[in-house]
């Protein structure tokens, strides 16, 4: 690769520079996300962390294009955000985006082939085609024996399998996760973390999430950790750390480490 070719790769699949959210709630406004700036390398694994309002799922749905900022800038693989309009953001987040969410969201009427074939209803490929790409998403996760069962019949992990198999399927360069193992006992938590880690080892993917999982310290190569609304860093970021780590059972890093 030249120079001039190499130039033009992002050095990081995931950019926000100075980025606020805030929301009208009644007579006051609400600061969920102030003056956030991260950097995520793409073909890593990523967790945003921290307690409930900490700012972490809006996080999350901002670097997916669900939701815009109030100030400074999103970049994700390589597109500004923040000048798309509604229609050209939902186009990218097909392209772009693959969704895991914490309660599933699987169509209980439809196979679990055609709940992972569901975002291919939005290209123009012919049925048989999508549903050869969900056979093989399946295939990824595990579950090209559950093929044709419906989500009733299907345990919580593989239920969430399908889900994980869903958001694959488009072949995406970022996977988000808001919680992934929040309703998962530990045996398929734990299997989940390692499918998602999988894909990040095996087939190179950028897979974000957001958990209160101390056990995915064991898995993720980043870590962010959040409280009301801003990012912590220095000594208040190794606390956070630390806490986890205990709550894991390991024991937290030496001083100057």
């Amino acid at each position: 690769m030249s120079d001039a070719s190499a130039a033009e790769v992002p050095s990081a699949l995931i950019r926000l520079d100075r980025v606020s959210r805030w929301y009208t709630r009644g007579v006051d406004e609400v600061h969920a996300l102030e003056d956030c700036s991260l950097e995520v390398e793409s073909g890593h694994f990523a967790a945003f962390m921290g307690p409930s309002g900490s700012g972490k799922s809006t996080l999350l749905n901002l670097v997916s294009g669900i939701d815009r900022p109030s100030a400074g800038e999103v970049r994700v693989a390589g597109q500004l955000l923040n000048d798309l309009t509604e229609d050209e953001l939902a186009a990218w987040r097909a392209r772009h985006v693959g969704l895991i969410f914490q309660f599933f969201n699987l169509v209980p009427v439809l196979s679990a082939r055609d709940n992972v074939a569901l975002p291919l209803l939005l290209t123009n490929l012919p049925r048989a085609e999508r549903w050869r790409r969900a056979e093989i998403a399946l295939r990824v996760v595990g579950l090209e024996h559950r093929t044709g069962h419906s989500p009733r019949t299907l345990s919580g992990g593989e239920q969430q399998r399908v889900a994980i198999a869903r958001a694959l399927v488009s072949d995406p360069d970022l996977i988000v996760a808001d919680e992934p193992t929040g309703d998962l006992d530990a045996k398929n938590a734990e299997a989940t973390l390692g499918l998602l880690r999988q894909l990040k080892d095996e087939f190179g993917k950028t897979v974000v999430m957001v958990t209160h999982d101390p056990r995915a310290l064991r898995f993720v190569d980043q870590v962010f950790h959040l409280d009301k609304g801003i990012l912590l860093e220095g000594e208040d970021a190794r606390r956070a750390h630390d806490a986890l780590v205990l709550a894991a059972g390991g024991a937290p890093a030496a001083a100057g480490a």
